[in-house]
């Protein structure tokens, strides 16, 4: 088995890594958040110092970081990933990142012989701790074949988009719409809480018609339940869609629905709600519509 170099162990990284040592993988991790180095001490790991010991250290490099600026430090920065490759090292990104970051990365790695693949996810919390993610690669094909193993340890639905930076292309999309459809089952189910009607069969209505999602499923039911516990917060979404509108502007698409969604995950912020889970969406539409 390749050793594995593991870099992010946050809500995401943390169960993603546990997955991969209960595959029988041996792990070197490095996260700025000792609590989460805690969490992995009782398993098979070694604890490195910094990027650059992960990268020695390590056949495949796994990076699993909030942004853009966190993977250009982890790579580029003092200590970091570039400074200790060889060139038989496969560098993973697992973030969701900006892929004009993907590119500048992999043409650097790839000026030192190196290969990388970027590769973000989409499930959340959940579906990284039940190994349910869907994993968006951009990237060659060999590269993509070498890291096959590991990303069905960590995912169900594998897909190489294309090259370098596509998959970061693919889940700026993904976000896009997730976040969107969230504002729309917020919008209904606080409509329908308005109006006096059972939301719950409201719910279980139109899952049962053209409506039907995954998002009316799960956050529609945590709009409900006011629950609204971090799975994937509001200020990481707010980042991804942030993302998504620079994209838009470079490429000159028009996104005003994005743009309208990131607006009122902006006023989220503004409360001081960014670590809620991104189906906070709904709380906000509860203070607007007055049904606290």
């Amino acid at each position: 088995m390749e050793k594995i170099g593991f870099i992010g162990l946050g809500i995401m990284g943390l169960p993603m890594a546990k997955n991969l040592i209960k595959a029988g993988y041996s792990l070197t991790i490095f996260d700025i958040n000792t609590k989460a180095i805690e969490t992995l001490m009782k398993e098979k790991v070694e604890v490195a110092e910094s990027p650059k010991r992960v990268a020695e250290c390590s056949d495949i490099v796994i990076t699993m970081l909030p942004d853009s600026p966190e993977v250009k430090l982890v790579v580029f920065g003092p200590g970091g990933v570039i400074e200790g490759i060889s060139s038989e090292m496969l560098f993973i990104d697992m973030s969701t990142i900006a892929p004009a970051t993907s590119r500048e990365v992999y043409k650097a790695l790839k000026e030192k012989g190196v290969e990388s693949l970027d590769a973000p996810v989409s499930g959340g919390e959940v579906g990284a701790i039940e190994a349910t993610l869907s994993i968006m690669v951009g990237g060659l094909e060999d590269a993509f074949d070498r890291a096959l193993p590991i990303f069905n340890i960590l995912g169900k639905n594998i897909v190489l988009i294309g090259k370098s930076g596509a998959g970061q292309m693919a889940k700026v999309c993904n976000q896009m719409i997730v976040g969107i459809t969230i504002q729309a089952v917020a919008e209904a189910m606080i409509l329908a809480k308005k109006a006096g009607v059972d939301v719950s069969k409201v719910r279980k209505a139109l899952l049962g018609g053209f409506a039907q999602s995954k998002i009316l499923e799960l956050h529609g039911k945590r709009i409900i339940d006011q629950n609204y516990k971090p799975g994937f917060t509001i200020k990481l979404h707010r980042k991804d869609m942030n993302i998504a509108l620079e994209t838009g502007r470079d490429l000159l698409v028009p996104l005003s629905t994005t743009a309208m969604v990131a607006s009122n995950m902006d006023a989220l912020l503004s409360i001081g709600s960014g670590d809620m889970d991104h189906s906070a969406l709904g709380f906000l539409m509860e203070k607007l519509a007055n049904t606290n």
